[in-house]
């Protein structure tokens, strides 16, 4: 049975082996409108929670033949299992077009080149702040670890999760104790995520809050958390070509100058950051 992996100290980047490697399917899951698709890496280096990976078939990788290949694509680790001396690491999909649903399509056995671990991971909260998640869709990913290590560390992390529909909800089942939104009333409350976000913070004592999800959702947390003094880190999610920073594909205007999704993020401290809905890539 596989086991989650003990937390690591505290270090926002681990260091990831250069090039990349083949790594075996270990296991599958469905997870209504999402898909868990877990990978044995050969290399045991784990992740920051936060950190990112860059993935690819290593069969089949293209759009056909005569067609180039795919880029790979850049996939939040969602939780790092151990097998023995092996490190599994888990990462949560959503089809949304042919290189998500080639990775999805993968079945035991099969291998997919890895890239990582890359880029900052979230900072631990202050003593005595209280650890509020906030997730949508398939934003969620990076947060299952992190609640993993704050919880593991004795830190109370209750995940506030947005959702379209009951069937995306069911990314839930990865969390401990979830509060739960939809845009459809399907299942748990009947509107946005940032509205239980906004009842949680007008408790009493310092908060900080750990984000990661669409543009609008992320937005609406930064601007929230600006207006009540309640510091935030978002997890910024941008299409990358290469995930180390040679591209230039992912830069984000901050209050000083552009940054690097890849490497001077994913994760950013709110302050640093403007209007987060136009990152909206489509």
């Amino acid at each position: 049975m596989s086991t989650a992996a003990q937390p690591i100290a505290f270090e926002p980047r681990a260091v990831a082996p250069l090039g990349r490697r083949r790594a075996p399917v270990a296991y599958t899951r469905s997870l209504g409108a999402y898909g868990l698709i877990a990978v044995r890496d050969p290399i045991s280096v784990t992740p920051w929670p936060g950190q990112f990976y860059m993935l690819a078939s290593v069969e089949g990788w293209g759009g056909g033949e005569g067609e180039r290949p795919f880029l790979p694509r850049a996939c939040s680790v969602a939780r790092v299992r151990s097998e023995g001396t092996a490190v599994v690491l888990e990462f949560m999909l959503e089809d949304v077009g042919p290189g998500t649903r080639r990775l999805l399509a993968g079945e035991v056995g099969d291998e997919l080149w890895l890239a990582g671990p890359l880029g900052l991971g979230f900072h631990p909260p202050p003593e005595r702040a209280r650890s509020v998640l906030v997730g949508g869709g398939a934003g969620v990913a990076p947060l299952v670890i992190w609640q993993d290590w704050l919880q593991a560390g004795g830190h109370a992390a209750p995940a506030l999760l947005g959702f379209r529909s009951a069937r995306h909800a069911q990314a839930a089942a990865l969390f401990s104790e979830p509060t739960v939104a939809t845009d459809d009333g399907g299942a748990g409350y009947h509107g946005p995520v940032t509205e239980l976000l906004a009842s949680v913070l007008s408790e009493p004592g310092p908060a900080v809050v750990s984000a990661c999800g669409p543009p609008g959702m992320l937005e609406a947390v930064r601007a929230l958390c600006a207006a009540r003094g309640v510091a935030a880190q978002l997890a910024l999610e941008a299409p990358m070509a290469c995930g180390y920073g040679a591209c230039f594909g992912c830069v984000v205007a901050t209050v000083d100058g552009y940054a690097r999704v890849c490497v001077d993020g994913p994760v950013f401290a709110a302050e640093r950051l403007g209007d987060l809905r136009t990152l909206d890539h489509g």
